[in-house]
């Protein structure tokens, strides 16, 4: 399996090893990427490079992955509780605790959703390969809410297909700082990965980025913050929590783009997921209660 990639301006003068390892967010560790370069598997415009090897700005840099040996070997099943919503022959739909990891990555092969999954079900899709079996789209580890899983690939890959032409509607509630002006709105602003922290994203500079929106809708107003329904139209990492940030409403409990001290978990919730069946062509909804924490007055 070869990846393709060109390194923009702001990741410019980054190690070969800590760029690839940003860009392949799924790799087991930092470890199997130098040993992915020190074996030949990485070319940087067609040569072999170091590991400590400087990136500059459009160079192509072409991963080739062994997916046998891109597998952790200690992801295994594990016994966990799981909140299956709603189950049948092709797919199954879980309402994910917030602090629960979806897939393993670098430092965390053990305790995810993934592995959870393993213990359960004997058949899951392999499309996304051996680390994220029948994850079709992830939440982040603090999100809470409802999670599509694909148990064959057929059901992922049509599945894919709506996720691609934003057919899927989703729908998230949060809680957030302050008092929103507009009883609703669209927020479109192009985001792009940090310079400086790599797990995060940014508002892109002007002409740069990738197309971002959302539309908010206030669902109730409190003293010191609202309640809001959130509906993210693309699917960018971290769209929502920085869109809240932009229009100065920060999601509370964010530690990344606002305060963690001011709730005690991440205020966001995958609330609904709507979508055509991958098999019998049906339109279905599925939807779970809001956190009673977030309705809670203002502490």
């Amino acid at each position: 399996m070869k990846q393709t990639f060109t390194v923009q301006e702001e990741y410019k003068d980054l190690r070969l090893d800590v760029y690839l390892a940003n860009a392949i967010p799924e790799v087991p560790s930092r470890m199997f990427v130098k040993k992915m370069i020190e074996e030949g598997q990485v070319k940087v415009n067609g040569h072999k490079q170091k590991t400590k090897y400087k990136v500059a700005a459009g160079d192509t840099i072409v991963a080739d992955i062994n997916s046998a040996d891109f597998a952790p070997k200690d992801i295994k099943a594990e016994k966990m509780e799981l909140d299956v919503f709603y189950e049948d022959k092709d797919i199954v739909v879980i309402n994910k605790p917030t602090g629960l990891t979806v897939h393993p990555a670098s430092g965390s092969h053990s305790g995810t959703l993934v592995n959870a999954l393993i213990y359960h079900y004997q058949e899951l899709s392999d499309v996304n390969g051996p680390i994220r079996p029948g994850i079709v789209h992830r939440l982040d580890k603090d999100t809470s809410g409802l999670i599509l899983i694909a148990k064959t690939n057929v059901a992922h890959a049509r599945l894919g297909r709506q996720f691609e032409k934003h057919t899927i509607i989703k729908r998230y509630v949060a809680r957030v700082a302050g008092k929103v002006q507009f009883d609703q709105g669209v927020i479109n602003v192009p985001l792009e990965k940090h310079k400086k922290y790599h797990d995060q994203r940014q508002v892109a500079a002007e002409g740069r980025g990738k197309e971002a929106i959302s539309l908010y809708q206030v669902l109730k107003r409190f003293p010191k913050s609202t309640l809001v329904a959130l509906f993210p139209q693309t699917g960018r990492t971290h769209q929502l929590r920085i869109h809240m940030k932009h229009l100065g409403h920060p999601i509370l409990g964010d530690e990344k783009y606002g305060r963690k001290e001011t709730f005690p978990r991440l205020a966001l919730h995958a609330q609904s997921i709507a979508f055509t069946h991958p098999i019998t062509k049906e339109y279905i909804e599925f939807s779970c209660p809001t956190p009673a924490e977030f309705l809670a007055d203002d502490l």
